[in-house]
């Protein structure tokens, strides 16, 4: 039976924060982002974390990308990692992102990494060594493309943020109905999240969600970044993995909803969505300070 996500699903798992915690309480993730030419990915996924309240976000990104993200970001801890002449991500960066994986509670894979063989041996690699959370997005879900067997091997049921176009390269569906949503999550032992009008998340449990925010002024460059640093985000922070993408699906839109009420959905960006997030989360302060 499909369930609604809306603000009682998501007054119901997101807590209050206690008076008496700190960084620790609040999860460390990291983010496995970013290349040459795609920078602007990499930002709008650690800004997306940071503004979901993480408590500590790391960025790993190739060295090409390094001096642009650390002009911009000034909350992540940024770490420059191998490149490969094109400026994405050698498999030559995996000790050290193994090593940052196993300090994090959750771990982002994908915005703006680019394809390539390396990139492929990374998101493997990472999918079945790392113990914590794991969220593939735009090059992380690009690298399955003929090795979905790795996704069903993962440590724990990974979740996959595919639009469209991705998504019918995974299945070979192109135009999905519910029944093949659910089926894919639970064949593949995954959680999905089908990025569109009304999102809808599946489980390997066979559960169904839809979502009821956002608008299609969200239909722009950088806002699926953003949605998978707040997964990631309140991965981290504790959610299970379905609370988390049903709940950063909701308030994604929301945000976005804020931004095309006060903007326009043509004029409004990614950015802006990233401005009003906050002004949602005013709603789980413990009181006014």
């Amino acid at each position: 039976m499909k369930q609604i996500i809306d603000w009682d699903f998501a007054d119901s798992v997101l807590p209050l924060r206690a008076a008496d915690s700190n960084k620790n309480n609040y999860g460390r993730v990291l983010c496995i982002c970013g290349s040459a030419m795609y920078s602007g990915a990499a930002y709008f996924a650690a800004m997306g974390a940071v503004r979901m309240g993480s408590g500590v976000v790391t960025l790993a990104s190739p060295r090409a990308a390094w001096q642009a993200l650390a002009a911009k970001l000034h909350e992540p801890v940024i770490c420059p990692m191998p490149e490969d002449d094109e400026g994405r991500l050698h498999q030559d960066a995996l000790p050290q992102l193994l090593s940052l994986a196993g300090k994090a509670d959750a771990v982002l894979i994908g915005c703006g990494l680019g394809r390539s063989d390396n990139v492929t041996k990374i998101v493997g690699t990472l999918l079945r060594e790392t113990l914590c959370q794991i969220v593939l997005d735009a090059d992380g879900i690009n690298a399955l493309d003929g090795h979905m067997d790795i996704v069903r091997q993962a440590a724990r049921p990974g979740i996959l943020t595919p639009h469209a176009g991705e998504f019918a390269r995974l299945s070979g569906i192109r135009q999905p109905d519910e029944a093949s949503l659910a089926h894919f999550a639970v064949d593949n032992r995954c959680i999905l999240i089908y990025k569109g009008h009304r999102t809808r998340v599946a489980t390997p449990e066979g559960q169904l969600f839809e979502n009821t925010s956002g608008n299609p002024g969200m239909a722009k460059g950088g806002s699926g970044d953003v949605l998978a640093g707040m997964i990631v985000s309140l991965c981290g922070q504790g959610l299970c993995a379905a609370d988390a993408a049903c709940t950063g699906a909701f308030l994604h839109g929301k945000a976005g909803d804020l931004a095309a009420n006060e903007l326009s959905e043509y004029g409004m960006t990614p950015s802006d969505m990233l401005h009003y997030l906050p002004r949602l989360l005013k709603r789980y302060n413990t009181r006014e300070w």
